[in-house]
């Protein structure tokens, strides 16, 4: 995976779609019945950017807040016309909120996101996720989740193992990937209202998990 700089994390988010014809069902058939392989050999397709989405969702106490990511670069490596592996490089400095129409609100809840309370961007500009193994799940009907991702999601400096089901596709020259990840951010330093590091909050607490979903479009 080339990085130039989420989930993301993050998305991510992370995190794929697949065509509903009948092409694209034998497409994802042969995927499913395609062993995991190793990544090595396989061609890097390149992640579109503008054809790429990913989104986010933070729960608390009473309600929650969404928004988007950008993913600034990355790539999906394919192999007998199976995803195998990529890498994923995400801009945290492009984290917006989408709920909040309000223009000062908006941007308070923005800044405090890029606040060392949460992601600390100034420090950590970039997360990245790489996919160490992509399984198939036997029997997945065509449209729903036909491959199981692990790989490692790298928070402000700190790197854990996550895995998601996707649905993922490869068809004349473009390989495309959608997917949810939940990540639990007390294991990234992601502290302000968690639980797992404070026991005084009552009504503030904010979920520690948070959806980053995935919609990747890359080409060869």
């Amino acid at each position: 995976m080339k990085k130039t700089a989420i989930l993301a994390s993050m998305a991510a988010a992370l995190m794929f779609t697949a065509c509903g014809d009948n092409t694209s069902s034998t497409t994802e058939n042969n995927a499913i019945a395609t062993e995991a392989v190793s990544a090595e050999g396989g061609e890097a397709y390149a992640v579109v950017p503008a054809e790429s989405e990913l989104t986010w969702i933070g729960k608390k106490v009473g309600g929650e807040h969404s928004g988007t990511i950008g993913l600034q670069s990355g790539e999906l490596l394919v192999a007998n016309d199976a995803v195998v592996g990529g890498e994923f490089t995400i801009d945290m400095a492009s984290i917006a909120n989408t709920d909040i129409t309000a223009a000062e609100d908006n941007g308070k809840l923005v800044g405090h996101l890029k606040s060392d309370d949460f992601f600390g961007v100034e420090k950590h500009p970039t997360a990245t996720f790489k996919i160490n193994s992509v399984s198939p799940i036997a029997d997945a009907a065509a449209g729903q989740p036909n491959y199981n991702v692990t790989g490692d999601l790298t928070i402000k400096g700190k790197t854990n193992p996550v895995t998601f089901p996707a649905t993922v596709s490869v068809e004349n020259g473009v390989a495309t990937a959608k997917g949810e990840v939940i990540v639990d951010r007390a294991k990234y330093d992601v502290r302000y209202g968690s639980k797992s590091f404070f026991d005084d909050l009552g009504d503030n607490v904010i979920d520690d998990n948070f959806i980053v979903s995935l919609n990747l479009t890359a080409k060869q």
